[in-house]
């Protein structure tokens, strides 16, 4: 095990958290198409029931293709374990629900993804947990005027998926851990191998691995990762569902029978995910692993593209401005070169000087791009978040999360870069003949 802790990304990506098959001698990870698991013997089915020994019992709970999904992921983030579900949006639900419960309050960046955002302010609600969001995430003492006496945690993301807002973990962190707190982090524009969150005081870290995990834009998946860092034991009046009897499994105590370096983990997969179901399909886990093999190869290209499309752009005569955080004009320039030296992805954004009609020229009038809801594939990607994925907020709740009417977001593909310039300006040409129509 120590071994494989000191292996590179590049190889913990391809092995980490699997051997050969011990049956069969298969190199490449079956598929454990199965919904349930025999036991040895009663003792072993009540020591695993137990939490006594860890090990599957029903492809709800834990499966073993979708088991080393988990160990992988978790060691290229460098945590002590993971839960990988249904979807992003699961993994959301379930890295607050594990700590927060009717009456309590949690403080969130408002610079996060819309069906987040969506969660939080409205869904949450109605189980009774408040929300308070920070609209300047870079002001760290805006947080601490947020936290109250029953808050429950801080979350945002890494890179802000539309305008590649970089957070600067470490400071929010030490406010969160200053009021005993943990920060969550969504690090899905970035990857591990971009930001590696852990390293920088954040406690649990989660995913859409739709996206960049994935790449493949074939896959639903989302996964939780837990640091291992974070001392519930120590807070136990904070956080009593980790650290009193759970009278819903044989009144454990997560805390006390697996200590705190997965105390968070294992909750979420044995009580959360015991009773809501948001599992994901060992295919699905298997297919997401395929795309994780690939993970350091493809970011590379991505980064690589959206540098140069960013730049691109930035000195392109139909664009008034440009949000990505690798260009030297970004305000979160200096935050990108401390957490993200390799690049900060391939999620940008663009509004063009035509205004909102001229947007929607673009988008309607590239080829090459793909108009779809979602980031992270090898194709490029394009929307229009006010009008789609950011549509169900209010335009001040919109304009908070960073998108304005004429916002056109690119998610940057690997495709030939003179082939992805080619196309935005054929976009750039309909918009020009869009805005020179309106005028006359």
């Amino acid at each position: 095990m120590s071994e494989q802790n000191a292996w590179g990304f590049e190889t913990k990506q391809i092995h980490s958290g699997q051997q050969p098959d011990p049956t069969t001698g298969s190199r490449a990870l079956p598929i454990h198409q199965t919904t349930a698991f025999v036991f040895e013997d009663a003792d072993q089915a009540a020591n695993r029931f137990a939490l006594a020994e860890l090990g599957p019992i029903y492809t709800r709970i834990t499966n073993p293709t979708q088991e080393v999904a988990e160990q992988r992921i978790a060691a290229l983030e460098g945590g002590s374990g993971a839960l990988l579900l249904a979807s992003g949006q699961a993994a959301s639900t379930f890295a607050v629900l594990n700590i927060a419960n009717a009456g309590d309050h949690i403080v969130s960046s408002s610079s996060i993804y819309g069906g987040t955002y969506n969660l939080f302010k409205y869904s949450l609600a109605k189980l009774g947990i408040e929300v308070t969001f920070v609209e300047d995430q870079d002001d760290p003492a805006a947080w601490q005027r947020a936290v109250r006496p029953n808050t429950k945690l801080f979350f945002a993301e890494s890179i802000a998926n539309p305008r590649s807002n970089v957070l600067d973990i470490r400071a929010i962190a030490d406010v969160a851990h200053e009021n005993h707190l943990p920060l969550i982090v969504d690090n899905t524009v970035a990857s591990p191998y971009l930001v590696r969150p852990f390293e920088h005081g954040a406690d649990i870290v989660l995913h859409s691995a739709t996206k960049f995990l994935g790449g493949h834009g074939t896959t639903l998946g989302g996964v939780i990762v837990d640091g291992g860092t974070f001392p519930w034991s120590e807070h136990a009046d904070k956080f009593p569902g980790l650290t009193e009897p759970d009278p819903s499994y044989n009144g454990v105590s997560y805390t006390g029978a697996v200590g705190d370096a997965i105390a968070y983990i294992i909750k979420a997969r044995v009580q959360l995910l015991r009773d809501l179901g948001s599992s994901i399909a060992p295919l699905s886990a298997w297919l997401l692993l395929q795309g994780i093999e690939t993970l350091s190869l493809r970011i590379e290209r991505h980064v690589q593209n959206a540098q140069a499309v960013a730049e691109w752009l930035d000195s392109h005569e139909d664009v008034a401005t440009v949000y990505y955080s690798g260009l030297p004009t970004s305000p979160w320039y200096a935050a990108a070169n401390t957490y993200a030296p390799k690049g900060v992805g391939a999620v940008l954004s663009f509004e063009l000087k035509g205004g909102v009609d001229a947007g929607r020229a673009v988008v309607e009038n590239v080829e090459l791009f793909s108009h779809v809801a979602n980031i992270g594939d090898v194709r490029s990607l394009i929307i229009h978040p006010a009008s789609t994925t950011h549509s169900q907020l209010t335009p001040e709740q919109q304009l908070t999360a960073g998108v304005t009417p004429g916002l056109v977001r690119l998610s940057v593909g690997l495709e030939h870069i003179d082939d992805i310039k080619a196309d935005l300006e054929k976009g750039f040409a309909a918009a020009r003949a869009v805005v020179a129509a309106a005028r006359v």
